[in-house]
């Protein structure tokens, strides 16, 4: 059977629209009660190019943004990909209840949305999104958002200001400066060193000693952390 030219249109109209560029309004917010983002990356991508994947060990770039906040190795990566990107749009800490807004222009092939940022006070922890489908429908769409562990360094809830270099243990901030001293350390049997759901800070009612740095009633918090809206122009 012959294919008609109106079903060859049809099929290439719809592989066009399928990596046809994009415009995009973004807007993150802060779900948790007492837990800051650090710099916000969002990037729009191509299948190959995630900022971080589930069950795999974390890369460096994604180490060093997870247990210190710095994004610059992340931005370097997606741009030598080729993504699109909206970099520190809240220009700073991303504070508990707070927004931050953001536009962007996708490029064609690039129909992936990404994000990343780390949670403080917490080791390793960050609140992120992997390969979301930018829908090609005109309209508005809501994503709840995990919180996820680089699998890199122990959750031992111990704040040493200064300590956001990969590889040294440690929460560098608390940056509402609520955080205690003197805690022994959270001993954690767990042993996944991939990237996963981050099961969560523990704290404890004691700001001078006891086992963790942080406040069990201001740094606990639950799935999920952040909302993402994006209404497809």
């Amino acid at each position: 059977m012959k294919t008609s030219t109106l079903t060859i249109a049809i099929l290439l109209a719809a592989a066009s629209q399928s990596t046809m560029a994009a415009e995009l309004d973004l807007k993150v917010t802060n779900l948790t009660k007492g837990i800051h983002f650090t710099p916000l990356l969002i990037t729009a991508h191509n299948s190959e190019d995630t900022l971080f994947e589930v069950a795999t060990e974390a890369s460096t770039a994604l180490q060093t943004m997870a247990e210190g906040g710095n994004i610059a190795e992340l931005v370097a990566q997606a741009t030598a990909a080729g993504s699109d990107m909206a970099a520190n749009p809240a220009e700073g800490l991303l504070a508990p209840a707070a927004s931050t807004t953001a536009t962007l222009s996708t490029t064609d092939g690039n129909e992936y949305l990404s994000l990343t940022a780390m949670m403080l006070p917490t080791n390793d922890g960050f609140v992120g999104l992997n390969s979301w489908k930018i829908p090609t429908e005109a309209g508005t769409y809501t994503i709840n958002l995990n919180a996820y562990d680089a699998g890199t360094e122990q959750n031992n809830e111990l704040v040493v200001e200064g300590s956001g270099a990969p590889g040294t243990p440690g929460i560098p901030a608390a940056p509402d400066g609520d955080a205690g001293t003197g805690g022994t350390g959270v001993l954690s049997g767990d042993t996944n060193i991939s990237i996963h759901i981050h099961p969560g800070s523990l704290g404890d009612d004691d700001l001078e000693a006891g086992n963790s740095d942080l406040s069990n009633t201001v740094h606990r918090w639950l799935n999920p952390v952040a909302q993402l809206t994006v209404t497809v122009k």
